[in-house]
């Protein structure tokens, strides 16, 4: 059951990380805050002090003055052409922040994306971090970054206006700047009441984490059979609700704080500014003759926009110190550096991969995956790594590629320590099949070749389809091999079984020059004889190269120079496929059980 989830509170300074989100959105587009300045201050000086105050007691003043009506109009002509001027500037400022918006947008994704892919691997097996990972990309889906400029830019002009107001009101009588003291309290007592809701959201992040989670699987397609046929679904709705629960008394806990907090602000924002002004100004004009009827209608006013500008500067600053927190979370994501270092060397041909004595550990896991594990792999053999499933086999892949680093010992290249290395030229060494192989929604030969393919590159996918046995199925698709392999977002888009997606994946290895092949799992989505039919393909392309099959099945290992198999993160036997028969040991026991596991099928095929 998924519970209340608490993490460390982070100590945020607002300060901070509105000058972080400015400094960044300025460095990408500087037009999306400059638009939001020139067309909030604008507006917000013209709209609270020119058009409520300057203007009203100018005209006031000459009415009680009993100036000609031609002033009267000069004055109305003035006003009129400071307010097409405002109008004016307002509307480009934002168009151009309008237009900035978009290419702000692309360069925090592009920011957002090159980090993720820069992510250890790790990270994706943490849910705290990925509970942080939410919160950071809120400020791109939620558009937090465009919300923050705005927010700024109109406390700026909400600031500008209470300022030449206060300037005016402190000409009449200093005596009203009494009542606008408790304002300052506002700002406080907001900044209190966001981190309590930051807090909350906090701790619910895991709650709808879950939710979001559930709404999804609930729609998709994967899903669907599973769903339709088990009571699955009762124990999914069992965790929902649970999740919903848990928020309701995450709410509760939090809510009568911020209850009486914002009754506070009520007191100070509203109820003593404006009820003490009025009084005051009543006063002095029924009581003491000492304000002017054009003086009182000024006051009421300005207090009034005085009024209009905290409320606004209140909910600029509530919006403000609300979203900062989260850029606090996009600040951690783009400032976290991934575990796995670079190296100093390039990656050399291959002549050798060496384990010695190395024993690992998955963060969280209480016993090791691997454990003191050592072979060597030569330059042109082939190798087969096999055992049952949770034997350690896909874990000796992660460490391979540098995925993680060992906890003890050491793995070398051509002798030398991995870690030495510049990641991306090592891990090019190698041509990967990975057990958990991805397509994505792009064309069948943008799949296999990895970028947008001209003609020779349709051409080498289209062998490739051949070499892994699938291209007689893209051959029949709408649009063959530039048919988009999803239906999400094309009508005529392919939707495949899962031994041909294994296909089209492992047609990327036909595609690209290689030192070594590492084949995870290569044909778990296959029939026998479609396995058979690949093997010979692979070893056909792999002639003269160095092979690694992870398998559990054991066709690969039949072909293969060397067979090192693997049981408990442990080398339980060594050697090759008429060795380990002769030695009657675990290899034999399970390639005779597989074999007359196929005999049986075989059998039934024909009956």
């Amino acid at each position: 059951m998924y519970r209340n989830w608490t993490e460390k509170k982070e100590k945020v300074s607002i300060i901070k990380n509105t000058a972080f989100a400015l400094k960044l959105v300025w460095k990408i587009d500087k037009r999306l805050p400059l638009g939001y300045l020139v067309s909030t201050v604008s507006q917000k000086v013209f709209s609270m002090f020119i058009q409520n105050v300057l203007f009203l007691k100018i005209l006031l003043t000459a009415i009680d003055g009993g100036r000609e009506f031609s002033v009267y109009l000069k004055y109305l002509l003035m006003f009129l052409a400071v307010a097409l001027i405002s109008e004016a500037a307002s509307w480009i400022g934002r168009y151009e922040s309008h237009v900035a918006t978009k290419a702000v947008l692309q360069g925090l994704n592009n920011l957002v994306f090159e980090k993720a892919s820069q992510l250890d691997i790790a990270c994706y097996e943490d849910a705290k971090f990925y509970d942080k990972y939410q919160r950071a990309t809120d400020v791109l889906s939620n558009g937090y970054f465009d919300i923050i400029c705005w927010n700024v830019c109109t406390i700026l002009g909400n600031l500008t206006a209470f300022l030449c107001i206060v300037t005016t009101i402190t000409a009449i009588n200093p005596a009203y700047l009494c009542f606008l003291i408790p304002v300052l309290f506002v700002f406080g007592i907001q900044t209190i009441i966001n981190r309590l809701f930051y807090n909350r959201n906090v701790e619910m992040t895991r709650n709808n984490r879950v939710k979001a989670y559930i709404q999804r699987t609930v729609f998709l397609k994967d899903y669907a059979k599973d769903i339709r046929t088990s009571n699955i679904f009762l124990v999914m709705m069992k965790r929902f609700e649970a999740a919903i629960k848990a928020n309701i008394q995450i709410i509760k806990k939090y809510g009568f704080k911020i209850f009486l907090l914002s009754l506070a602000n009520e007191v100070c924002g509203e109820l003593i500014p404006v009820i003490g002004t009025y009084a005051y100004a009543g006063y002095e004009f029924v009581y003491k003759h000492t304000l002017t009827i054009s003086g009182f209608s000024v006051v009421l006013s300005s207090i009034q926009s005085i009024r209009d500008a905290v409320w606004q500067l209140a909910e600029c600053f509530d919006e403000l110190t609300h979203i900062v927190m989260y850029f606090q979370d996009l600040k951690n994501f783009l400032k976290y550096e991934p575990e796995i270092k670079d190296g100093e060397r390039e990656a050399d041909k291959f002549e050798s991969l060496e384990f010695k004595n190395v024993t690992f550990t998955y963060p969280g896991a209480s016993k090791p995956s691997i454990k003191n594990l050592s072979f060597k792999i030569e330059n042109g053999k082939t190798v087969a790594i096999v055992g049952v499933n949770g034997a350690g086999k896909s874990t000796l892949v992660k460490l391979i590629l540098r995925f993680y680093d060992p906890d003890e010992g050491e793995i070398l290249y051509n002798g030398i320590n991995i870690r030495e290395y510049k990641i991306k030229p090592y891990r090019n060494v190698f041509a990967t099949v990975f057990q958990d192989y991805k397509n994505f929604a792009v064309s069948v030969y943008e799949n296999v070749i990895c970028h947008q393919c001209d003609e020779n590159d349709k051409e080498l996918a289209r062998r490739s389809l051949i070499k892994s046995g699938v291209w007689e199925k893209v051959k029949s698709l709408p649009k063959e091999g530039d048919t988009v392999l999803t239906r999400e977002f094309e009508e005529d888009g392919a939707g495949l079984s899962g031994g041909e997606n294994q296909k089209v994946s492992t047609a990327r290895l036909f595609a690209r020059s290689f030192e070594a092949a590492i084949l995870d799992e290569p044909s778990s989505a296959l029939d026998p004889i479609a396995e058979y039919k690949m093997y010979e393909n692979l070893i056909s392309a792999t002639k003269e190269k160095t092979v690694i099959y992870i398998s559990h099945r054991l066709s690969s290992a039949v072909l293969s120079d060397s067979i090192i198999v693997i049981d408990n993160g442990q080398i339980v036997e060594q050697g090759n496929h008429k060795e380990l028969m002769n030695a009657g040991g675990e290899y034999s026991r399970m390639f005779t059980l597989q074999a007359s596991s196929y005999n049986r099928k075989e059998e039934e095929t024909y009956v």
